[in-house]
């Protein structure tokens, strides 16, 4: 009878590894949330730069558990992986959080410098003139490793986006595709880092009105193993080919800047039928639907500054 029971408990387990994430497991997570916050203010006045990076990190996990969130408001399946895999991260902040985490990455010389959280300061403290910067570079910030606001990235579209498929949440990914530099020519973000898009909001073309619309933002970079939280908006869409062929004509050694400001200010390579409004909104000029095929070059706008650990 024991031995019964056993075998039967195994498939019994596998079923409940299997089994989709529910409303209960993610209420878990923003309990989880909630509590590694007290935890950071319990502790940020030992190690104010540490707590920094992990609140960045907790925001991050926040942002994930809303996506799933929404996901099972739209009755959309979650693979039990995905819950896993914020839960794990959570509980890795919690644990560094609670435990003597400073001292010991300092010790065995893995101490990672922080990152700022997006819009952890005001936009007033970068008001100067530098803070505007081509794209392709950054303007001068009060720290060395901060990427000021406004600071513009270009980045190659992997996957189509369509008024007429897209469905708001949808997450999607562009690679940049120039070196970031500071005024001394460092790389802050090499060239192939991924930026993490998502849809915020669709309006598809109909009867009434004819021409679709879709707004994107970024919220993420990877690069190096490495991710960071950023908000970006999209100001430009050019297509693949006029980048390409501008950069040929201007010469190979030629900044982004100036590659980016040729194309534009001659309306060269522009993608047809779209037209980029405020707040990242992408909206058909012609036809029914707002179309961006993959290869498109979008121009990525910070809204918030960021901090790069080295």
């Amino acid at each position: 009878m024991l031995a019964l029971a056993a075998g039967s408990a195994t498939p019994l387990a596998a079923r409940m590894r299997e089994a989709g994430v529910t409303s209960a497991d993610i209420q878990r997570l923003q309990d989880s949330i909630y509590s590694v916050s007290r935890d950071l203010s319990d502790v940020r006045s030992r190690d104010e730069a540490a707590v920094s990076q992990l609140q960045a990190e907790l925001d991050d996990a926040r942002d994930e558990a809303i996506y799933l969130k929404v996901k099972l408001r739209k009755n959309q399946p979650i693979p039990r992986r995905e819950f896993t895999e914020v839960r794990d991260r959570i509980e890795s902040i919690r644990t560094r959080a609670r435990g003597d985490s400073w001292d010991a990455r300092r010790d065995n010389g893995s101490y990672i410098p922080p990152i700022a959280p997006a819009g952890s300061r005001t936009e007033s403290a970068f008001n100067d003139p530098w803070r505007t910067s081509p794209t392709g570079t950054s303007g001068r910030s009060q720290d060395a490793n901060e990427i000021p606001i406004d600071t513009e990235l270009d980045a190659r579209l992997q996957t189509p986006l369509s008024s007429k498929t897209a469905q708001v949440e949808d997450r999607f990914e562009a690679t940049t595709m120039f070196d970031l530099r500071d005024e001394r020519g460092r790389v802050l973000i090499p060239a192939g880092s991924v930026m993490r898009g998502m849809v915020s909001s669709v309006n598809k073309a109909g009867r009434v009105d004819r021409k679709g619309s879709l707004t994107v933002t970024f919220d993420r970079v990877t690069m190096s193993g490495r991710s960071y939280p950023i908000r970006g908006t999209v100001s430009q869409a050019i297509e693949s080919d006029g980048i390409m062929a501008e950069k040929e004509k201007i010469g190979i050694g030629a900044g982004a800047g100036a590659i980016l400001g040729a194309i534009l200010g001659g309306v060269k390579g522009a993608v047809a039928g779209v037209l980029i409004g405020g707040g990242g909104v992408i909206a058909a000029t012609e036809g029914t639907d707002a179309e961006l095929p993959a290869g498109t070059v979008l121009r990525v706008r910070l809204d918030s500054p960021v901090t790069i650990a080295r």
